[in-house]
């Protein structure tokens, strides 16, 4: 890929990663209830995920799915119920959560390489984003295998650094604030921020 567009594909891609959404809520939650280390596996299995799917619609494999609204339908439900159970288990431990002298206390173990990857593979945004992406960057006269691979690591790159911060970010407001004595009350915020992704990722289904 040229320079140009690589600079007109970041660009682009910037506000999308960097804006609220199911992915960065729910990194930001983990950075929040559980330190940046702990969210590694989840990171992995997310951007595995998004760089895979975006390889196979970048190469027209599952473009008639995304543009079936049924399939968009389905989705968006089981989505919006494997956010809810994850909002559940960040609640239900951030209230078992004992913390010393008010600080965040970090819940032992981490999030799992398949509950990163389900978050992407479970979105119906996401897949609606990277058809879009092609739609707008993909270059039919040249080498097209060259141009998905291109496109796909920019992208995926791109969102494993936004959702780098986004969890360096929760991780910093829960310290900041749990200094204070509400370790526990800030948790449960995030996991509250997640029931709330989940709530918003099920509205495509009812057409809302």
């Amino acid at each position: 890929m040229e320079l140009h567009l690589i600079i007109a594909l970041v660009i682009f891609l910037f506000p999308l990663a960097y804006s609220p959404g199911p992915g960065n809520s729910f990194f930001a939650a983990i950075g929040a209830t559980r330190g940046l280390k702990a969210a590694v596996p989840a990171l992995v299995g997310y951007h595995v995920a998004t760089f895979a799917v975006t390889i196979l619609i970048g190469m027209g494999f599952g473009l008639v799915l995304v543009s079936e609204p049924n399939f968009i339908r389905v989705l968006s439900i089981a989505g919006s119920l494997y956010v809810f159970y994850l909002a559940w288990l960040f609640l239900r431990e951030a209230l078992r959560t004992q913390t010393e002298g008010g600080s965040v206390g970090v819940v032992n173990g981490g999030v799992r390489f398949v509950d990163g990857a389900m978050i992407l593979l479970l979105n119906p945004k996401a897949y609606l984003i990277i058809g879009l992406l092609f739609s707008q960057f993909l270059n039919t006269a040249e080498n097209g295998l060259g141009q998905v691979v291109g496109i796909s690591a920019i992208f995926t790159a791109n969102n494993l650094i936004a959702f780098a911060v986004w969890t360096l970010a929760g991780a910093s407001i829960a310290r900041l604030f749990g200094k204070n004595g509400s370790g526990r009350g800030i948790n449960a915020v995030f996991a509250a921020c997640l029931f709330g992704v989940a709530v918003w990722m099920i509205l495509p289904a009812f057409d809302l």
